[in-house]
């Protein structure tokens, strides 16, 4: 059993410091060329969707099934075999849905840039004549959630996520006291980076929340709700729309998924959903900027899966791929970590992030080291607004993109970066002491 660092003696940190310094001479001499910094799929995820361009071959193939040639101009909110697929797959009705081009962040910066601009469909006037406009984001999450808020001036306010969600105690006193925080993100299962599902009470908490702010809205990013790792395990959640409605908040939530980590990434499918009120307002704003997506990828997509089994049968093969990946990875950590007290992690059931937490003040130093190695990682404070994580912590581990081998020699240099810091920290506190 592998001894507590806060244990060790003086001589013996001094000891192992020596030789892990050793150690990590040999890999910066080898040159190495890692990425675990983004969640992207790998080259053989990409294959799987490359039957997509072979399903329209014919002059007739390009017209929907109600006879629209897709090749014009027209269609604003989805051809309609698509929107029945997806209005399936996520639970919504067909008029409630819009499906945009390849990115759910674009419309998600895109609702928000309304919002400030023109405000929601609940709004007494746009946002940005307000005297400020803040945001709940549970910490640690989504970076470019943050992104999109920093850039149009929206203050942020951080929020622990718990193993059930977001601290909704925290959450419910916020929003009912401060008419200024319009909205909150959301990841709602297996979330970047933790991989925490909420719990049915937490969608029902967050449903049933009566914000000062009249035009609160809840950006419910549901990125990952087919992503599951495990045939054994695979969460479930709620439906926030139906649940919302049962509530009489049936405007809050804005629904956002995509196909980016389905079929292409660049070159999936964006959807938005939303009460028949909010989206009949976003689509009257939306047909004032496009005259419609690019229907013939809705085509493709469709003509593809088919139907929701066919997703599904789909996402067993990413998994098949992925799963192997996130095994390695917690089976690295355990093997050279265990025991030490100097690291904490997630084993998520589906998603694409495993997020791991140093002892505090270590996580930058985990940065440094594994980049003077040749691997990349999320940029330390990203997990949190601003870039800035009180605790200098949280680390984002991306296991999907590296092949199997290029893996286990990512972890082993990320472990022992762990390690050397760890052991660099309690070195200088002896020395404070």
């Amino acid at each position: 059993m592998a001894q507590p660092y806060s244990a060790l003696s003086t001589e013996e940190i001094k000891g192992k410091l020596e030789k892990f310094y050793q150690l990590y001479k040999i890999y910066q001499g080898e040159d190495l060329k890692l990425d675990m910094s983004r969640g992207k799929p790998c080259t053989q995820q990409l294959d799987l969707s490359m039957g997509m361009y072979k399903v329209l071959e014919d002059t007739r193939d390009f017209f929907s099934e109600d006879g629209f040639d897709c090749r014009n101009y027209g269609i604003l909110d989805g051809v309609p075999e698509a929107k029945r697929l997806f209005g399936e797959l996520m639970g919504v009705p067909e008029e409630q849905l819009f499906i945009g081009g390849n990115s759910s962040l674009n419309l998600m910066y895109d609702a928000l840039a309304k919002f400030m601009l023109l405000g929601n469909a609940r709004s007494e006037r746009p946002w940005c004549r307000e005297e400020k406009v803040k945001f709940i984001c549970p910490v640690p999450g989504y970076d470019r959630h943050f992104g999109i808020c920093e850039e149009l001036g929206i203050e942020m306010i951080n929020v622990d996520m718990l193993p059930d969600g977001p601290d909704m105690d925290a959450v419910e006193a916020l929003v009912a006291q401060d008419a200024s925080i319009k909205g909150m993100w959301s990841v709602p299962m297996y979330s970047n980076p933790e991989g925490t599902t909420y719990s049915a009470e937490t969608v029902r908490r967050l449903a049933a929340m009566k914000p000062a702010a009249p035009d609160f809205v809840l950006m419910w990013d549901n990125a990952y709700m087919v992503h599951h790792l495990e045939k054994e395990r695979r969460d479930s959640l709620p439906n926030i729309l139906d649940v919302c409605a049962e509530y009489g908040s049936e405007d809050m939530p804005l629904v956002f998924t995509s196909t980016s980590k389905i079929s292409l990434p660049g070159s999936g499918l964006a959807i938005m959903a939303g009460s028949r009120r909010t989206m009949a307002y976003m689509k009257k704003r939306i047909l004032a900027q496009t005259i419609g997506p690019d229907k013939i990828n809705q085509l493709r997509h469709v003509r593809f899966f088919k139907d929701v089994d066919g997703i599904m049968a789909h996402m067993e093969k990413h998994a098949a791929i992925i799963r192997p990946k996130f095994e390695l990875v917690d089976t690295m950590l355990h093997r050279h970590l265990d025991g030490r007290e100097i690291g904490r992690w997630s084993r998520p059931y589906g998603g694409y992030f495993v997020s791991f937490f140093t002892l505090d003040g270590c996580a930058k130093r985990v940065e440094q080291l594994c980049g003077d190695c040749g691997v990349k990682l999320t940029a330390v404070g990203a997990t949190y607004p601003y870039g800035k994580d009180p605790h200098d912590a949280n680390i984002r581990i991306a296991p999907t993109y590296p092949s199997l081998e290029e893996l286990q020699k990512a972890m082993e240099i990320f472990c022992l970066a762990v390690k050397i810091a760890s052991l660099e920290q309690a070195a200088r506190e002896r020395l404070a002491a």
